[in-house]
């Protein structure tokens, strides 16, 4: 275990050269919660509510939520399998005495700890500076469940990204899959707009799909809502990504011996 914490603190000094990026990804967040401020300014003008949020529960939504959001930085890892296996230097990970899936779990974890502090204190700033009455859940066992099921979804995303990484084994280019990825989170994670205003049927689909646990359950309960949702979500995102794990196993079985030539 040790080893792996040593892959994650080399990585997250490893951050520090890229100071650049830092600014940008603060920048990111405050946006997307300034844009949250002036679309849903406009729209509670009379008061009232919406679907289920006040004005000051939606902007508390959209500050978890891009929190969450900006923390999920797994989208590198399918980009730098596919470089390096295109390259033929993805050997260099088998290799090295870990394993390779375990090993990019540890540098997104040393990457999200580095990140955690600039995107809290562009959370609280905002939170500040426009004076949100700010709801957060006050229930220990929800936000323990909260907790829990935004890690699994991390976790799930590392995986889904090293999965797709992987299919380059088989396809010569998987941007195809990282276009569909990519655009199916954007709407279902609800960073763009609170699953919540969806019609129902909509909804019930996307419980289905384990994006829905991912940024905007966990964003709901930490600001205090749809609590029954708690003890199931975290039943339904660890169950993807034990599935997820399994497919992970069965693709690098069947498909590294024709990268190497070596069986397993």
């Amino acid at each position: 275990m040790s080893k792996y914490w040593q892959v994650s603190k080399t990585h997250m000094k490893a951050q520090l050269a890229w100071r650049a990026d830092v600014i940008f990804n603060m920048i990111f967040t405050i946006s997307r919660i300034l844009f949250a401020y002036l679309l849903w300014g406009t729209v509670f003008q009379q008061g009232g509510m919406v679907g289920m949020f006040t004005f000051h529960g939606m902007l508390s939504y959209y500050i978890v939520s891009s929190f969450l959001s900006q923390l999920e930085m797994s989208d590198g890892i399918s980009g730098e399998i596919h470089a390096r296996i295109r390259n033929g230097t993805f050997s260099r990970y088998m290799v090295i005495p870990v394993g390779i899936e375990k090993y990019f779990m540890a540098m997104e974890l040393g990457v999200v700890l580095f990140y955690l502090m600039f995107d809290l204190i562009a959370a609280a700033v905002w939170t500040v500076i426009f004076r949100i009455r700010f709801a957060f859940t006050t229930d220990p066992e929800i936000l323990l469940s909260a907790v829990i099921m935004a890690i699994l979804g991390m976790v799930f995303m590392v995986q889904l990204n090293f999965f797709l990484g992987l299919l380059t084994l088989k396809y010569q280019g998987i941007d195809t899959f990282l276009m569909i990825k990519s655009n199916l989170t954007a709407l279902v994670t609800g960073t763009i707009i609170p699953l919540a205003l969806f019609p129902e049927v909509i909804v019930n689909v996307m419980r289905i799909l384990p994006f829905y646990y991912v940024t905007y359950l966990p964003s709901m309960l930490l600001t205090g809502m749809i609590p029954e949702e708690a003890f199931r979500g975290v039943v339904i995102i660890l169950c993807w990504c034990l599935v997820m794990q399994i497919i992970i196993r069965r693709t690098w079985k069947k498909y590294r011996r024709k990268y190497d030539g070596v069986g397993i």
